[in-house]
């Protein structure tokens, strides 16, 4: 059986190709503004927030200091925004919640601002489900397995466009779906930052 090349691989070299095909092989000039790229990766280690660290956690007990956590994602026009989530080391058999945030990570989990949401809600906090659904914004809820570890994956339609999110921000449980609760996933625990 011949191995398989992962998606992302074959958009990239897609891509270099065509721009290979359009200079005839020969150098083009840098476009005017920097090109956005569609692909989106971060890894960390738990621990307490400083301003360099990729991975912080707000409570040790729920989000032990050197658990682990990394995050993919591809977001393109043509094929719409995949994120996955991986984490280790959590605490066994648990549910978590877990959303893109429109904000960096900060010294509080609040630092990280509201869910990034495609079609913004008007009213903040978002607790509609008209706006705060796993359709407009990405959740990545998990349950860890016996030995902490967990994955998500999460595809929606749209793509980033200029307006980006910055983190991924894990809560203390999953999300609520219900109006006036929609989004609502309790206490954030911890934040990786992304550069989407």
């Amino acid at each position: 059986m011949k191995p398989r090349i992962p998606l992302a691989l074959l958009t990239t070299a897609g891509a270099v190709s065509a721009v290979l095909l359009a200079g005839g092989g020969q150098a083009l000039a840098a476009p005017a503004t920097p090109i956005a790229t569609p692909i989106a990766t971060a890894h960390g280690t738990f621990g307490e927030y400083n301003d360099t660290r990729t991975a912080s956690t707000y409570d040790t007990e729920l989000v032990p200091e050197g658990s682990r956590a990394s995050v993919f994602s591809l977001s393109s026009p043509v094929l719409g925004t995949t994120t996955k989530l991986g984490v280790t080391g959590l605490v066994p058999d648990r549910h978590y919640g877990a959303h893109v945030h429109t904000k960096p990570c900060g010294a509080s989990g609040t630092d990280a601002g509201p869910h990034f949401q495609h079609e913004q809600d008007p009213v903040s906090p978002s607790t509609d489900p008209a706006y705060a659904n796993p359709d407009n914004e990405v959740w990545l809820d998990l349950h860890t397995d016996a030995r902490g570890n967990g994955f998500a994956v999460s595809h929606v339609d749209w793509s980033y466009s200029e307006r980006r999110p910055a983190s991924v921000v894990l809560h203390e449980h999953h999300t609520a779906t219900e109006p006036g609760e929609a989004g609502d996933a309790g206490a954030r625990l911890a934040c990786v930052n992304v550069n989407f």
